[in-house]
Parts: structure tokens; C-alpha cells; sequence
């Protein structure tokens, strides 16, 4: 045999045995001992009813999104094109902004000013030095003359108020400091979109007894002690905040979003809205978390109707909007979010989903009737 043939066996061995190698890895890392949770993407095969919905039952008003997902006035475009075709009459846009970052999302917006209604944030500047509050008053007021319609996203997940830049490390929403805001929202009729805390799987320990480890691990809260940052607030403490802070403010309509991020207890979130009545809550991002107990969770919706106003937090899309609108009017059972987009795992959309099988009377609160109660308010 000749050195090339030689060499030509040798290769296609060695071919042979790494083809071999391959298969074979493929193989263990198909099986069930080595298939990666962040790779499951499970898809339904029981032949049962799927309902297609193109619109939302009634007009809809969503009540919580963010104006990352559309930076340009082209953006705004697709934005609005996608709202007319799922239904949407009006977005809320939570820009988290004041300043000269509001007076640029203003100007992005100012196309479409009956399709959107632009929220702004508080100003933390100083809050950690005497005499905060009065300068703060003012840019809220001069946010609220360039078209601001009311306050959020205020966000809270345990070491303060950080949604809004400045952050305000250690500050909490039932801090004194915050009353002059808060006293002139409720003057100038400005609602607040409140988030305090995080879903209980956020807390609970990485380990394989956490059903929404994938939302946990990507979300997860860390508690450990961050230099500047002041205490950490647990899960338990910062409901006891959003408690205090309808306390405190009587007079303002307050929107804790996510469903006061108490999915995984409406009871206590039941609760609240008995005992405060300017309280509302907003279902944005929690289709997921509610969708997998849909007698429990439509029995809430049914008793709350007048208290419960529809949101995404999502990417507008018309598939984010359609698989809502499924959840909500429908009575489908064992679907996934991957049915419509490829939606990471990562953000809680692993687990088997049941319609809600909501009646008409309180889908038009929840789509529009209620947010329309809450923005006349203005």
C-alpha cells in the first residue's frame, strides 16, 4: 500500500471515528440525564380545541408598557400598526423618564397623541441630602405641562427606588421624603404605577424544587449586602411596603403592576384591594404565572373585575398581544407561548397554559372599561 492510500485509510478512520464520537455524543445529549432545562421546549400533541383570536374581544387599553421598544418615530409606526391589528386603541407608555429624556420621548410620540399616553418618573436628585422634595415637585409639574399623564413604572425589587435615574438606593415608596410627590400627584390627578417586590420564585432557592427556576435564576433577587445600597427589604418586608404606601396615600390611584407581584398569593393580594380602594392592579407579564391555575385565577378576576386592568410589559408584537387575548376569553386548555414566538424560557413562559374562560361583562372592564375609569380620573 503506498504512503497516499496510507494516508487516505488513516484519514477516513479517523473520519469514521469522529462521525462515531459525534453520533454518539448527540445521542447522551439527547437523552433525558443530559437534556439542558434552558433547551426544553415542549409543545403540545393533544388533539383539543385551539382557538385563534386575531382582536381582543373589546377595544383594548393597555395600561403598562415602555417606550424602549420603539425609539424612533418609525418604531411608533410599526407600533401603532400592530395595535390596529390586534385591537389596541391606546397604549400607556411607563417611560420611567423626567427631564430632558421625557421631553425626547415626547417628541418621539407627538405623531400618534391618541394612541399613546406618555407617564413619566419622579426625580431622585438629592433625595439622600436636606430639603429634597420641592425641586423634584417642580420637574414633576413641568412634566405634566409637556404631557405627562400620570407616574411609573416606580420600581422597588428591595434596596430602594431604581427604576428612575437618579437611583435612590434605600429609599422606599412610604418614605416622608416622597409626600410632596406624591401629594402633588393626587393634585394635578396623575395615577401611579407602582412595582414592589418580585414573584415568590425569584426568592425561593435555585434548586430543583423551583418550579419557576428558569424565571428565578434569570430574575433571581440577590439579598447579599451591596455597599451604598442601604438594607435589602425581603419578599415579605416589601409587601409590607406597598401595604404602608396605600396607607399613607389615600388620595392617590395607585397601580401595583404584575399583580402586585402576588401571583402566587392572591389571597393576600385579595386582601388589599378589600382594604385600600384606591388600589388597582395591572395583569402585565403575569399571563403565565396565572394561566396555570385558571379556575383559581379566573374565580380572582371575577370577584376583582372592577379592580383589574389589562397590561403586556411586552415587546409589542401582535403574537405577544393574541396569545393575552387567548388566555383571557378562551377555555383552551395545555398550550405554550412557543406555539406563537420563540419566547425564552428565561421569563416564566416553561409551564403548560389554561384559558381563563373570562365572560364578556368583565373582559370589558379588564380590556378598557376600568382603565378608562382610572385615566378620567386626570
Amino acid at each position: 500500500m503506498t504512503t497516499i492510500s496510507m494516508r487516505l485509510l488513516t484519514g477516513l478512520m479517523f473520519i469514521s471515528v469522529f462521525c462515531a464520537c459525534d453520533s454518539q455524543k448527540q445521542e447522551i445529549a439527547a437523552t433525558p440525564e443530559h437534556i439542558l432545562l434552558k433547551d426544553f421546549k415542549p409543545r403540545s400533541v393533544f388533539n383539543i380545541p385551539v382557538t385563534h383570536i386575531e382582536k381582543s374581544k373589546f377595544r383594548a387599553i393597555d395600561m403598562h408598557t415602555h417606550g424602549r421598544y420603539a425609539r424612533t418615530p418609525e418604531e411608533v409606526d410599526l407600533w401603532v400598526r400592530v395595535m390596529d391589528e390586534t385591537g389596541v386603541e391606546k397604549a400607556i407608555v411607563l417611560t420611567q423618564a423626567h427631564g430632558a429624556a421625557f421631553d425626547s420621548i415626547v417628541s418621539i410620540y407627538s405623531g400618534h397623541p391618541d394612541r399613546f399616553d406618555l407617564w413619566c418618573g419622579f426625580d431622585y436628585t438629592g433625595y439622600n441630602k436636606p430639603g429634597y422634595g420641592p425641586e423634584a415637585v417642580r420637574e414633576l409639574e413641568r412634566c405634566h405641562a409637556n404631557g405627562a399623564k400620570g407616574v411609573g413604572e416606580l420600581g422597588d425589587k428591595g434596596r430602594g427606588l431604581y427604576y428612575c435615574k437618579p437611583e435612590a438606593w434605600g429609599m422606599h415608596p412610604d418614605d416622608p421624603r416622597l409626600d410632596l410627590l406624591f401629594d402633588k400627584c393626587a393634585e394635578l390627578k396623575m395615577p401611579i404605577n407602582l412595582h414592589a417586590g418580585d414573584d415568590i420564585w425569584m426568592y425561593e432557592p435555585k434548586d430543583i424544587h423551583n418550579d419557576g427556576l428558569m424565571s428565578g435564576w434569570t430574575f433571581g433577587i440577590d439579598s447579599t449586602q451591596k455597599e451604598g445600597m442601604g438594607r435589602f427589604i425581603d419578599r415579605r418586608g416589601m409587601i409590607g411596603i406597598l401595604e404602608n404606601t396605600l396607607r399613607r396615600h389615600p388620595e392617590n390611584t395607585i397601580i401595583a403592576c404584575h399583580f402586585g407581584n402576588l401571583t402566587y398569593d392572591l389571597e393576600r393580594l385579595a386582601g388589599l384591594l378589600e382594604t385600600f380602594p384606591n388600589l388597582y392592579v395591572d395583569n402585565s407579564a403575569k399571563y403565565a404565572e396565572t394561566a396555570t391555575i385558571p379556575r383559581y385565577a379566573s374565580s380572582f378576576y371575577r370577584r376583582f373585575q372592577d379592580r383589574i386592568v389589562y397590561g403586556t410589559d411586552w415587546v409589542p408584537t401582535a403574537s405577544m398581544n393574541r396569545i393575552a387575548f387567548r388566555i383571557l376569553e378562551t377555555q383552551d386548555e395545555h398550550f405554550y407561548a412557543m406555539d406563537y414566538f420563540d419566547l425564552p424560557l428565561s421569563i416564566g413562559y416553561h409551564w403548560p397554559m389554561y384559558g381563563l374562560g373570562l365572560e364578556e361583562d368583565i373582559l370589558r372592564k379588564v380590556y378598557r372599561d376600568n382603565a378608562l375609569k382610572i385615566l378620567t380620573l386626570q
